[in-house]
């Protein structure tokens, strides 16, 4: 599950935060990014495994209220703009790619219906819906995703070597969407859905190929100049493919069928989770109608978004949080779980 949420996340906004973030070496910024999220992701995994088989909303509240607060709270918030980004962009891209004529609420609509039946049948069932995705989608984009090199100019990669003020870059900052919130849902899903460590571990660094891909795609296809002028360089880039023997002429509509499926995935466990946080802090509000509520309350924020550069401005102000959720979460559980099972073992 980690890794196909991740590979939802991916080709949409990331190559082309990660191509306006700097003018070379492109891979230095992705590779940067990458060990944060992996470091983030090993202190995490580290925490929960301390912690025992229980949830992140039990080390919180055993730890005191205001631990809760301080944590669970922003987390939520998070969680709850990030699938207003998701639902908006994702509608922006599917309007401009298959469906012109569709009105923008309706294909919002049906792009939350479908996650919220997940989560109103429960985590387990959204990762057996996970896994039938993954057996039918992953080899689709691997097949794409193959055939994407044949317009590519290897003279593009050159130099290799950039300067490191994309460390300060407004699109840099950005890019970390697709790190920070696709790794969180590990911390709800314990007792209910059991995983290894090392099993993560090894998707996550199966993943690195993917983000650098899907940057040097549109990069080496299109060089740095035009690519730059892409909202989508990833999605752009793979219209230039030319399969003869295929009877199919927009390829592109089957790879963005298997990405929206994954990112289908990504709301449904967000939902999931923010129900479960809202529902520890007003435990008389019930579960089912909090699956329901939540996604009109984020129906009805995607509708008073009036421009994609609305959602920009969105997307940079959720910056600050995604950093504090980035950092303070895989900290604060590692250490609250360290000092829990120092604790019992004392006593």
């Amino acid at each position: 599950m980690y890794f196909i949420v991740h590979l939802g996340l991916i080709f949409f906004m990331y190559p082309g935060d990660i191509i306006a973030s700097t003018q070379d070496g492109h891979w230095i910024p992705i590779v940067l990014g990458f060990a944060l999220h992996l470091a983030a992701l090993s202190l995490y995994l580290k925490g929960l495994f301390n912690w025992g088989n229980n949830d992140i909303i039990a080390l919180y509240m055993k730890a005191g209220k205001g631990y809760a607060v301080l944590f669970l709270l922003p987390l939520a918030v998070y969680f709850f703009m990030a699938c207003i980004t998701v639902v908006r962009c994702s509608a922006e891209i599917m309007t401009i790619v298959m469906l012109s004529s569709t009105p923008l609420w309706a294909v919002m609509l049906t792009f939350l219906l479908i996650p919220t039946y997940f989560a109103l049948k429960g985590i387990t069932s959204i990762f057996r819906t996970g896994v039938l995705i993954g057996m039918m989608n992953v080899p689709i984009i691997l097949f794409f995703f193959s055939f994407s090199f044949q317009n590519i100019d290897w003279r593009y990669v050159f130099p290799m070597i950039g300067k490191a003020s994309f460390l300060t870059e407004p699109s840099y900052l950005e890019s970390f969407f697709v790190f920070a919130g696709g790794f969180l849902f590990l911390g709800f899903i314990q007792p209910h859905v059991a995983f290894r460590k090392r099993y993560v571990i090894l998707a996550a660094i199966a993943l690195l190929p993917f983000f650098i891909f899907s940057v040097y795609i549109p990069l080496l296809t299109f060089g740095q100049s035009t690519a730059s002028t892409f909202n989508f360089p990833f999605i752009v880039s793979l219209d230039t493919i030319s399969i003869t023997w295929l009877m199919f002429e927009r390829i592109t509509v089957f790879l963005l069928l298997s990405l929206i499926s994954f990112l289908m995935l990504f709301l449904s466990l967000s939902l999931w989770s923010t129900m479960r946080i809202v529902h520890a802090g007003i435990p008389a509000l019930k579960p089912r109608y909090l699956l329901v509520s939540i996604p009109v309350l984020v129906y009805v924020v995607c509708l008073a978004i009036p421009s994609w550069t609305d959602i920009v401005k969105l997307f940079w102000w959720n910056t600050y949080l995604r950093f504090y959720i980035m950092a303070a979460i895989p900290l604060s559980t590692y250490f609250l779980a360290s000092r829990s099972k120092k604790r019992m073992v004392r006593s």
